[in-house]
This record gives C-alpha cells, sequence and structure tokens, in this order.
C-alpha cells in the first residue's frame, strides 16, 4: 500500500509562522461553518463537522473560536452564512498541474485574487476539465508519529474499513481511501485508539511530476500567493521532490 507521496513538510513549516495563523484560523473557522450549516451542530451526527472541529483543535485553534463557528453556521445566532465553494484549474511553473478550492462569499472577488496570484507568480490558468483528470477525489486521513504506533498498527486497523493506502511521510504517516470510505476510515482509527490530526477529501494527483529546487521554489511561491487569499481554502498540486531537493528547500527556509 505505498507509494502515495506528498510534498507537504515546508508548507507546513510555514503555516506555523504566526504571519499565517490568523489566515489559517479564519479558514478552518470556514470550514466549521459550512459543515454545521450543512449537518447541523451535533458533532455525533455530523462527521464532516467533527472532522472539521478535529483539524482545528489540532492547529491550536481558540475552543470560543470554534464553539462561535458552530452556532453561526447552524443559524443558532441568527447569522446568514452563505459561501460558495468553487473550483479553478491552472498550470504552476515546470507545467505542474494546479487545482484551486475556494470557499467564498464573493465569486468575483475570489475569480481576481485567484488570476492575480497566478500571473504575478508565473501560473496560467486552464479551461475546467483540462487539469482535473490528474487528480482523484480521495479521503485523506493525516497521522502525527506517535510513540508506539508503527505503520503497521494502522494497516491492520484501516485495511477493513476501505483503506487503500498508508504512506509514511517522515513526520507522520497518511491513509488514503475512496472519499466515500473517509468515516468508516477514521471511526476505525478512533476504535484502535490511533489519534490523528486531519481527516477530509483532498484532490490527489494520479500523476506525478518530480520537481528539481528551482521549480519546486517557484511552485511553493504560486501557492502561497493563492493560499494568501482569504476566499482559497486549499492547493493541490501533482508534482513530487527528492529527499535531496526536500532538504534544499529546508535549508531555504531557514
Amino acid at each position: 500500500m505505498a507509494g502515495h507521496s506528498k510534498w507537504a513538510t515546508t508548507k507546513h513549516k510555514k503555516a506555523a509562522l504566526d504571519a499565517k495563523r490568523a489566515k489559517a484560523f479564519a479558514k478552518l473557522t470556514k470550514s466549521i461553518e459550512v459543515a454545521a450549516k450543512i449537518g447541523g451542530p451535533d458533532l455525533a451526527g455530523n462527521p464532516t463537522l467533527a472532522d472539521a472541529v478535529q483539524k482545528a483543535k489540532k492547529t491550536s485553534v481558540p475552543n470560543d473560536n470554534i464553539e462561535r463557528a458552530i452556532k453561526r453556521g447552524a443559524g443558532l445566532t441568527g447569522e446568514t452564512v452563505n459561501y460558495d465553494t468553487i473550483m479553478y484549474e491552472g498550470y504552476a511553473p515546470g507545467g505542474i498541474a494546479l487545482m484551486i478550492e475556494c470557499l467564498t462569499d464573493n465569486r468575483n472577488r475570489a475569480a481576481a485574487e485567484v488570476r492575480t496570484a497566478m500571473t504575478r507568480n508565473g501560473g496560467t490558468m486552464a479551461d475546467p476539465g483540462s487539469v482535473a483528470y490528474n487528480f482523484n477525489r480521495k479521503g485523506v486521513i493525516s497521522i502525527t508519529k506517535a510513540d508506539g504506533v508503527t505503520e503497521d498498527d494502522i494497516l491492520l486497523a484501516v485495511l477493513d474499513a476501505g483503506a487503500e493506502e498508508v504512506a509514511d511521510q517522515g513526520g507522520g504517516f497518511e491513509v488514503i481511501s475512496e472519499a466515500t470510505d473517509l468515516v468508516a476510515v477514521r471511526s476505525a482509527l478512533q476504535q484502535a485508539g490511533i489519534d490523528y490530526d486531519s481527516a477530509e477529501p483532498e484532490f490527489v494527483p494520479n500523476l506525478r511530476v518530480e520537481a528539481d529546487f528551482e521549480t519546486a521554489r517557484k511552485v511553493l511561491r504560486l501557492i502561497d500567493a493563492l493560499e494568501d487569499s482569504d476566499d482559497v481554502q486549499s492547493v493541490y498540486a501533482n508534482y513530487e521532490v527528492s529527499a535531496e531537493v526536500q532538504d534544499q528547500l529546508d535549508a531555504d527556509e531557514e
């Protein structure tokens, strides 16, 4: 079940910076609001909300913020939450395919900000459907490595629940499943007593392009510019880097 690899180390480092924290909190609370609006405020009966709350807590979003977001989304405060999900497709430098997922209350603003970020950082927009074939919608569960929890432990817990693969990402593991099996797989982890950081549907590349240091750095710069928009929830790219290039990227961050 090996083979899935996702370059995320540098992105996680940058997300931990104080300059990114406020935006990260805002995007996480937006996900909570939408989940609560669609499925109600009860975490036990709303797996999407439960996973959004789990991710927010793991990212240190204050409990008060989480509770307010749940109430707003569920309509318990009298406020109206109305976001549209929009997918944009494009290419980063080096021909790297991009899927850009927006959650916005202003479609014109979102489109303008995505186009501006792409244009200023060497990216190009693509027609709908021209990039999407490079990706499959999958359930992705991220698990930080903990004492005593091995890849075999995770495999044993999730195989019968529908997991397709478990990948060692260095600092943690990723469990991949069909998006429709996500709830069953994360429930299997919970029953096995294995803690996870996040569980959500993502666009996982089915064909990857290896990027050298310069290309990877340009792609990172473009992704950072896109994620600087409050309307952009997630950016997915179909590239990977070698351990040597990852070391160069890490050194470039220091």
